[in-house]
């Protein structure tokens, strides 16, 4: 049994644009159950390329995961991206604004969605997967769990774990392959992801998160986080 998947224009007051939401509602969908909520930047990107819909039938067929309503947003193009998603752009702190105070009101209006924080998700996959990571540090009381395949980190990022004063509020579900050593992003621009995220982890173990974390063998694509995300909503999503 598949799920349904509608095509909404939202229009955001933090962002002053109007944005395309992709909602996921399950095969079995009643306004009469409760439902957890997972919220997913790089949207289209998860729902196409990392079959996260599919999955995500699978598991509520198999009865493996607990009731779920998934939001997916797109973005525009690389450009939008990056203003939004990167914890120096222009737009980021406006786009965690409208997560936590425009989208999740929205929502549980329209769906009979809980309203516990552990109930909640971000998910996202490199520079989705900060920004993801970022709102959820700044409202830990709305968002209880972020899964992070493979994110950007840099030094706010760090300092932002390392200084959060209430880790037991979120569970994080974090991921990295063990070849993302040399990431090219363009002639000119090459990362290392791994180092960055060995201290990521690091610091959420510091800090007391409830943490999951694994290495995977491969780089920094949707031929290695595809398979990552059934585990990931299993795991994050457990009946």
């Amino acid at each position: 049994m598949q799920g349904t998947i509608t095509e909404i224009e939202f229009d955001s007051k933090e962002l002053d644009e109007r944005l395309e939401l992709l909602i996921y509602l399950p095969a079995a969908y009643s306004p009469l159950y409760k439902y957890s909520l997972l919220i997913v930047q790089d949207g289209k990107d998860y729902f196409q390329m990392g079959r996260l819909t599919r999955f995500t039938d699978e598991l509520l067929a198999g009865e493996k995961i607990e009731n779920l309503i998934i939001a997916g947003i797109p973005y525009k193009n690389v450009k939008d991206r990056r203003q939004k998603y990167h914890p120096d752009g222009e737009k980021n702190e406006a786009y965690i604004r409208f997560l936590a105070h425009e989208l999740v009101p929205w929502l549980e209006k329209r769906y009979p969605t809980s309203s516990v924080g552990k109930c909640r998700a971000l998910m996202g996959d490199s520079l989705a997967a900060t920004v993801s990571l970022m709102a959820a540090i700044e409202y830990p009381h709305t968002f209880g769990k972020v899964i992070l395949h493979s994110p950007y980190v840099d030094d706010k990022v760090l300092s932002a774990v390392r200084s959060h004063k209430e880790p037991y509020l979120l569970d994080i579900y974090h991921v990295i392959g063990k070849d993302e050593i040399e990431i090219k992003f363009s002639q000119e621009r090459v990362e290392d992801f791994l180092t960055p995220n060995r201290e990521l982890h690091q610091a959420f173990e510091e800090n007391g998160f409830d943490s999951f974390y694994d290495e995977f063998d491969g780089g920094h694509s949707w031929k290695y986080w595809q398979p990552d995300v059934k585990r990931a909503l299993a795991m994050m999503f457990s009946r």
